[in-house]
């Protein structure tokens, strides 16, 4: 018979509290030993991946905002045991709805080391217990964060599994996940097409998808060209190793002067470093642009400096190609029609949908959930920035005097 590491116990706000306010301090005289470490793992790393590399890196910049994401969490609310629900039925039973964690959460990622403090901020201010799976790339880093973390624990007399790294390849976390030494409750991936295909395959547990973006942005006939410029500047090149970076451009081909429109987008986007690949339409005006030959790009998130731009006749093939291809993260419609916008809006099936800006929004601390455990793109139990209210779950309190049911 198997067993299990028994459920870690309720904490109440204040130690919990606590824990963060030594954490920040920890972390703020620990600087120079965590660069150090991640110096460590960038000079082992191929730099030749551009987007996994800045993931990777940790600075001071970086160490103060993982203080300051703690420090956010810290100020929350405390999202165990809040009454979602009450009500008393005729036979005297008083049932309350309410918040509980969820037990034990394993989080697996690939390069980003502030994901070891924010995720781990997440889940033990909402009580549970965290594993974190991270890359071999970023080893150094999460080794000297893990330390911070559990210098914190133990100045609080509490166990340090509440926080703990787990050190496995590729096959000791497939046998981890198909049979685990312990009960794991939700199991969360983030990162690319291949790692989730992974958890889903070997996970016994609930898994909460996230991390692929391949994000669309929809021109209309009537959109603000200037300002369509603008928006699919920031969401394709301002950072592009994010889940909510743009991929994909479609161009209503009814727009007014089309075809200089196309050449300026593509003129634009190349003067700050963007290849374009165009679909069959678009190569009709785009004629020197590489034509896309295989469907699977569609489908592909870049994490690069590439797009596509393709054309559109209205706006319901636009949403069509969105719902075929897109990762159900973020997409864009810009527009000065509201009420074409609202179809848009309603029409599109993805975690955060936008009207007149940057898809670089869908993010915890711009949309005003704070830190953020992942971007899930799964619709149960919760679509969008995971923050400190989404890692609860809920449990039925009942109360009687004797009642029986008939």
């Amino acid at each position: 018979m198997k067993k299990y590491t028994y459920k870690m116990k309720l904490l109440n706000t204040e130690i919990k509290n606590k824990v963060l306010q030594s954490m920040m301090r920890i972390l703020d005289g620990s600087k120079n030993e965590i660069i150090a470490a991640n110096k460590k793992d960038l000079d082992l790393f191929d730099k030749s991946d551009r987007a996994m590399y800045d993931r990777l890196i940790v600075d001071e910049k970086k160490v103060d905002s993982m203080i300051g994401a703690i420090d956010e969490i810290l100020q929350q609310e405390d999202p165990v045991g809040k009454i979602k629900s009450e009500r008393v039925l005729e036979n005297g039973l008083k049932i309350q709805n309410k918040t509980a964690p969820f037990g034990t959460i394993m989080i697996i990622y690939e390069s980003r080391p502030d994901v070891t403090i924010e995720a781990a901020v997440l889940a033990f201010k909402a009580n549970n217990k965290i594993l974190l799976k991270g890359g071999k790339e970023a080893i150094h880093s999460n080794l000297a964060l893990e330390a911070c973390w559990h210098q914190a624990l133990e100045e609080n007399g509490l166990d340090k599994d509440w926080i703990k790294l787990l050190h496995m390849n590729r096959e000791e976390t497939q046998e981890f996940l198909r049979n685990p030494t312990e009960k794991l409750d939700l199991i969360v991936p983030r990162g690319g097409e291949r790692l989730i295909a992974f958890v889903k395959e070997h996970a016994k547990c609930a898994v909460l998808v996230s991390g692929r973006g391949n994000n669309f942005l929809y021109v209309d006939q009537t959109a603000d060209w200037a300002n369509s410029i603008k928006v699919i500047l920031n969401a394709k090149i301002e950072k592009i190793s994010a889940c909510n970076a743009l991929d994909k451009i479609l161009v209503n081909a009814n727009i007014d002067d089309y075809a200089t429109k196309m050449k300026e987008l593509n003129e634009v986007l190349n003067s700050h470093g963007v290849s374009v690949l165009v679909d069959k339409s678009a190569s009709n005006i785009l004629k020197d642009n590489e034509q896309i030959k295989d469907e699977a790009i569609w489908y592909e998130e870049f994490l690069a400096m590439k797009c596509v731009v393709g054309s559109v006749g209205n706006m319901e093939e636009a949403i069509g190609l969105i719902n075929k291809y897109s990762g159900g993260h973020s997409a864009t419609i810009m527009t000065k029609d509201q009420d074409m916008a609202g179809e848009f809006m309603d029409q599109v099936d993805s975690a955060a949908v936008y009207h007149n800006a940057s898809t670089r929004f869908t993010d915890g601390g711009q949309m005003g959930v704070g830190a953020e455990l992942a971007i899930s793109t799964d619709k149960l139990h919760h679509r969008g920035p995971l923050g400190l209210e989404q890692l609860v779950t809920n449990k039925y309190y009942v109360y009687g005097n004797g009642q029986i049911r008939d």
